[in-house]
């Protein structure tokens, strides 16, 4: 992960918890169970994890979604579960297997992670 990638995802982290203005415990844990079923279900070991409840607004999109964002050698890869994020099980995360197609491309350009 590049210096930038690293100031975005701080910087990502802190405006989404800000916004939501959501800090409860409960939600807090639920971040953290998620972080770590990618971690696991990716071996990321230490590897930056970004998981962001995120407001949609489009027609036809859940009010609330779940976005979640990682790097593992030097690749971007990130996908959506379209729930809240205190609702997101383990079954909901994609299979290891289908990790290289949730690289994300280098000319790709998004504004959720």
């Amino acid at each position: 992960m590049t210096a930038a990638d690293s100031a975005k995802l701080e910087a990502m982290s802190a405006t989404t918890m800000l916004r939501v203005g959501r800090n409860k415990p409960e939600r807090l844990a639920a971040l953290d169970k998620v972080r770590e079923w990618v971690r696991a279900r990716f071996s990321l070991g230490e590897a930056a994890i970004l998981v962001a409840e995120v407001a949609c607004a489009l027609p036809g999109c859940p009010p609330l979604e779940t976005v979640i964002a990682f790097w593992s050698e030097e690749r971007r890869y990130h996908f959506k579960v379209f729930k809240p994020v205190a609702e997101v099980t383990e079954d909901d995360l994609p299979p290891y297997w289908l990790k290289p197609s949730l690289a994300v491309p280098d000319d790709f350009e998004c504004t959720c992670c």
